[in-house]
């Protein structure tokens, strides 16, 4: 009887309040996230620790952070939120999107392989179209669990590329790149032919690479460009690891590094940096970038709009780099 009477207590808001508070870690920005007051939230706070038993969000440093046992009611809790949108989600009238008057938060985790122009590009599109709304910008990362945050409603949209990207989520192709590589204005492969510039020597060379997503700390798992040369037999002698892609570029412009990723990105430096762009020997199927989300985001017509923003920008920018190629590619 005393159980039945806590479950009248409860109702669909207060779940979403419950996700809201462990996802954001703070009162206020989930005030802000549910279109609520910062005292309206708090008394919801107060309400699930009786109902809970547990204190939820506990003080730690200037922020807080969720307790074991609200981590651990997270998944249920995004569970309930996804099983009440596929009941009623459909049949629920779809509110349209204002872009010019909405304040509503988009989250975006993001890898900056695609183009160092990216991220900037679209975050002016989208303060023009969107004047009010507000963005976090994530980096994807091995520590970052980009599908449980996706599945929880904690990120609208993740960036990067994948050679399968996780079945489970919902995929929309951005562009493919072709794969080239970033050497010094010193490095031998630019005094070789194209005969010369072998796959051998290639190989033999000190190479660059970006930490890949999936990686954890100390780990040695591999990326995108090492699992297609595993899957050939082939091995390059990878000198150096960087979590810091962006900062890849200043590298090979000081060393006999050879950088291995898309043209896209490569083509942003040779008019800065002392580098050059030289064709790869070995064949490599086209780096093709991708946005992700989930089944939660899905059907809302302002995710559905952000995902339209996204498309056109990266298309723009994939338009633009490809008429820099005769320019920027090295003489064979």
């Amino acid at each position: 009887m005393a159980q039945d009477q806590a479950f009248d207590k409860i109702e669909l808001h207060l779940i979403r309040v419950l996700q809201t508070l462990i996802t954001e870690r703070s009162v206020s920005r989930a005030a802000m996230k549910l279109h609520s007051t910062q005292p309206a939230v708090s008394a919801q706070l107060r309400r699930l620790r009786e109902l809970t038993g547990d204190p939820l969000l506990v003080r730690a440093g200037n922020g807080m952070v969720p307790t074991e046992a609200a981590q651990q009611l997270l998944d249920p809790a995004s569970r309930v939120l996804q099983d009440v949108q596929r009941l009623f989600g459909q049949r629920a009238p779809q509110r349209g999107f204002d872009a010019a008057t909405s304040a509503l938060t988009f989250r975006i985790a993001a890898s900056d392989y695609l183009d160092p122009l990216f991220l900037p590009e679209l975050v002016a599109h989208l303060k023009k179209a969107a004047p009010q709304v507000r963005l976090e910008l994530l980096p994807l990362s091995g520590e970052f669990d980009y599908r449980r945050g996706l599945a929880q409603g904690a990120v609208d949209l993740v960036i990067g590329n994948w050679l399968e990207p996780p079945g489970e989520l919902h995929l929309g192709r951005l562009l493919s790149d072709e794969i080239v590589c970033l050497v010094g204005e010193h490095h031998p492969a630019l005094r070789l032919s194209a005969r010369g510039w072998s796959v051998e020597r290639y190989l033999a060379s000190e190479h660059v690479a970006p930490t890949p997503l999936h990686a954890r700390p100390g780990g040695d798992a591999p990326g995108v460009i090492d699992e297609h040369l595993a899957s050939l037999g082939l091995q390059r002698d990878l000198v150096v690891r960087s979590a810091h892609f962006s900062l890849i570029p200043l590298m090979v412009a000081q060393s006999l590094l050879v950088l291995t990723t898309g043209r896209l990105f490569c083509s942003r430096y040779v008019d800065t940096l002392p580098v050059r762009i030289v064709r790869c020997p070995v064949a490599f199927p086209p780096l093709t970038y991708y946005q992700l989300w989930h089944d939660v985001t899905h059907a809302s017509a302002a995710n559905r709009w952000l995902r339209e923003q996204v498309r056109d920008v990266a298309r723009n920018l994939g338009t633009h780099g490809m008429l820099r190629r005769v320019r920027t590619e090295a003489p064979s």
